[in-house]
C-alpha cells in the first residue's frame, strides 16, 4: 500500500515537474540584450517607438513581438519583427537570455 502511495506521488510530482520545464521563461519573460554598439528603437506589440539604448535589455513575454529599428521614427528596419517564440528558440543554455548583436545577428547569450 505504501509502494502504489509514493509511486502515484512520484509519477503526479515528476509530471508537474515535466510540465514546468516545458517553458522556464514563460512568467518572467526572455531578456533581450543590446550588443549591436548601436542605440536601437522598438516597437512592442504595435506600441510607440521607444528607444533601445546600447547595453539595455528589453524583457519579451509569451504572445509579444517587437520590431527593432535603426532610427527614432521606427521606419527603417534594423531586423524584421521578432516574437517571444523566436527568442525561446535561440535560448539553447535555458537561462531565458538572448542578445542582439552588430548587423541583427541574433545568438544566446
Amino acid at each position: 500500500m505504501i509502494f502504489i502511495i509514493c509511486l502515484t506521488a512520484c509519477i503526479f510530482t515528476g509530471s508537474l515537474l515535466s510540465g514546468a520545464e516545458n517553458d522556464l521563461c514563460e512568467e518572467q519573460g526572455i531578456i533581450v540584450a543590446n550588443q549591436s554598439m548601436l542605440d536601437l528603437w522598438y516597437k512592442k506589440n504595435g506600441s510607440e517607438c521607444t528607444i533601445w539604448i546600447h547595453e539595455h535589455v528589453l524583457i519579451i513575454k509569451p504572445k509579444e513581438t517587437v520590431g527593432i529599428f535603426s532610427d527614432m521614427t521606427c521606419e527603417t528596419r534594423y531586423c524584421g519583427d521578432a516574437s517571444y517564440g523566436l527568442f525561446k528558440a535561440l535560448d539553447r543554455d535555458r537561462d531565458c537570455g538572448v542578445r542582439i548583436l552588430p548587423e541583427c545577428s541574433l545568438s544566446d547569450m
